[in-house]
């Protein structure tokens, strides 16, 4: 491949301000994302009090309202993602963001406050909208930082933009006490009243509102990164105004250069927007455009024969590797209610505020100790030694943790109340090897393998791939380990099943730990067209074909 000087000035780029605002403003579409994905666990607590008061809510309704936004952000990585390709990262960008907007603020008003079928019907609908949002910001926000980072802080950047995840899942059990404590301090007169009267499950009309606010502050994030995408115009050389300040970061230098093949034009984009002297990319504005040889041009298509030999495995391993972790991730995340009610046992207050400020309150501590942290971590290190050994260690590491949690779970860790600390601090390790390694990675590594044309379409696939996984291992947990007493009418875990699912997610880890050393490659330290030339090598050579280097 012939080394433009565009991409070499942009592989060599000196760290600069410019660079930590495209985190910024990139993250927070992730920020966005783990809120809304996130806060639903303390939502369905108050909805089945508010809704359900008189009977159980249900495995399949829980199943449902946890799954439904997931279903529609895989659908949306797939749809996003090849349309990233096609028609550019920033425009469809910005149509994510606005679905992302309108949608959280459908989530609050989601119809009806009687019937309790239409509220979930309609929180169902909106859910699912709000998904196909963030699966679209998940491989445009992936690919636009691998795009324009340098080659030797890539790894740190784009882990800096999904580290905001983190913040996100804090903000949402943040917001969740503060609204519950707000509206629980204001209506405290309702709740004496409801209280001396015998109702049965504390929830005060007004608390129908609390849940939808939850969801509808949302909507905040979402406007604000859309807002600050909208000041920045496509490029400064096509912008219809003369005084428009310059974008705040190059999305497409790379996308113009090797997709539209109009170097010149990357090349005036990239000086207006980062500190690089004439001289580094003269040599590409002389022409209007630069043809690039076959091998790295319109010279197969995607799903082709000739992508799967150059490109399958990486496919492969990318979305194994993804679908594996989640069903980890996700299962322990959007259940750690479900699983914690056996080990602290059921609350005692039925209070619709309290029960939703505890679930809110474990997850927080669960962000603020173990998973952000996990994420800085891979921040700090990713650039120094490297994707696969992160993804190895951590796979390798939660299925330690889940052999240790899940062996002895029936007989000890379920029965002794003392020893619930320590269980917890179990759990949060799973936490923090899971985003100090393939959590983290699997989003990284997509962003890095393939060829700019295929790059946001291969990420969406493999995003994808995750969510699926995501669903099985949710839908799975709560359909195998709930038990259910009919005099009662109450659902919860059951420890020995419960035990077997954390064996269970340990052979998931140690699945990772196989997909990521037989199949994943080391990206560290190489341009982008360094690891597409690098598989083109290996698979010419593997064929027989002689490769001539490039003058």
């Amino acid at each position: 491949m012939p080394e433009l000087r565009v991409l070499s000035a942009l592989d060599a780029a000196r760290l600069q301000w410019y660079h930590f605002k495209a985190i910024m403003i990139a993250g927070l579409g992730l920020f966005t994302d783990a809120y809304d994905l996130f806060c639903i666990a303390p939502i369905m607590k108050m909805i089945s009090q508010i809704y359900y008061h008189k009977d159980s809510i249900g495995t399949a309704v829980l199943s449902i309202s946890y799954v439904i936004a997931l279903f529609g952000t895989a659908l949306g990585q797939l749809i996003f993602g090849y349309l990233g390709d096609r028609v550019g990262r920033r425009k469809v960008y910005g149509l994510c963001l606005l679905i992302m907007v309108f949608s959280s603020f459908g989530c609050g008003f989601s119809v009806c406050t009687t019937r309790r079928s239409c509220v979930m019907a309609s929180l169902a609908f909106f859910r699912f909208v709000l998904g196909l949002g963030i699966g679209g910001d998940y491989p445009l926000s992936a690919t636009i930082m691998s795009e324009f980072a340098n080659k030797k802080t890539r790894g740190a950047f784009i882990a800096a933009v999904f580290s905001m995840q983190g913040l996100g899942i804090l903000m949402s059990s943040a917001v969740t006490m503060a609204v519950c404590e707000a509206f629980k301090m204001a209506g405290e007169g309702s709740l004496e009243k409801m209280e001396a009267a015998g109702v049965e499950t504390l929830a005060p009309a007004e608390s129908d509102i609390a849940w939808r606010l939850i969801l509808m502050i949302g909507a905040i994030p979402a406007a604000l990164t859309f807002y600050w995408r909208m000041l920045m115009p496509e490029t400064a050389s096509r912008s219809l105004y003369t005084n428009v300040a310059p974008p705040l970061f190059p999305y497409e230098i790379r996308y113009t250069a090797l997709v539209e093949n109009n170097a010149r034009q990357a090349a005036k984009d990239m000086q207006k927007v980062m500190s690089v002297s004439m001289s580094q990319v003269a040599e590409d504005t002389l022409s209007e455009t630069l043809e690039l040889p076959p091998s790295t041009s319109s010279s197969y298509k995607l799903f082709s024969r000739r992508f799967f030999s150059l490109h399958g495995r990486d496919l492969f391993a990318a979305s194994a590797n993804w679908f594996l972790v989640d069903v980890v991730f996700y299962t322990s995340n959007l259940l750690l209610s479900q699983i914690f009610s056996f080990s602290n046992k059921p609350l005692n207050s039925t209070n619709v505020y309290d029960s939703a400020f505890e679930v809110a309150k474990l997850a927080a501590i669960v962000a603020a100790c173990s998973t952000i942290p996990g994420y800085w971590f891979t921040v700090y290190f990713i650039d120094r030694i490297g994707r696969v050994k992160i993804q190895l260690m951590g796979f390798f590491c939660m299925a330690v943790v889940y052999l240790v949690a899940g062996v002895p779970y029936s007989w000890y860790w379920s029965k002794h109340e003392k020893t619930n600390k320590g269980f917890m601090v179990l759990y949060g390790l799973i936490f923090f090897f899971s985003n100090f390694g393939p959590n983290t990675t699997t989003f990284i590594i997509p962003a890095e393998l393939f060829p700019a044309r295929f790059r946001s379409t291969c990420h969406g696939i493999s995003g994808a791939a995750g969510k699926f996984g995501a669903i099985v291992g949710t839908v799975g947990f709560l359909w195998a380990t709930q038990h259910e007493e009919e005099d009662k009418g109450e659902v919860f875990p059951d420890a020995r099943r419960v035990r077997i699912a954390f064996l269970i997610l340990g052979a998931v880890c140690i699945a990772g730990v196989f997909v990521t050393y037989f199949y994943t490659r080391e990206t560290m330290g190489r341009s982008l067209e360094e690891n597409e030339e690098d598989e083109i090598d290996s698979t010419c050579a593997s064929s027989g074909n002689e490769v001539f280097p490039i003058e």
